[in-house]
């Protein structure tokens, strides 16, 4: 077997493990905070494809961490259940957007 197509496709299931993650995160939290790790772990060693999806990935987390953090200052006014609705779903979306891509072999806007 060739070493090099089971590099690619190793990083590859990473890529993937680390979507999911960040998706289990949407809910239970901890699970983005190891995907987070494994992307700054890979990015830069996995190919510009793959790349571009840790470099997504590590992006949306930290988006959402700022909204996360907006919406909870806002909260006793009201505007910050909005927020943090939108925030979630936004975070949601931007994950089953790059396992579309990834499962389409397509790199991730940077």
């Amino acid at each position: 077997m060739n070493t090099v197509a089971t590099s690619v496709e190793a990083d590859r299931t990473l890529t993937l493990a680390s979507y999911v993650l960040h998706l289990i995160g949407a809910v239970a939290g901890i699970t983005s905070i190891i995907g987070l790790i494994l992307n700054y772990v890979k990015r830069g060693t996995s190919g510009e494809v793959l790349d571009s999806h840790h470099t997504w990935m590590i992006r949306s987390f930290w988006w959402g961490i700022l909204w996360g953090v907006i919406g909870l200052i806002t909260l006793p006014i009201v505007i910050g259940i909005a927020i943090l609705f939108v925030a979630w779903i936004w975070y949601i979306y931007r994950h089953v957007r790059g396992l579309i891509a990834l499962a389409n072999s397509e790199p991730m806007p940077l």
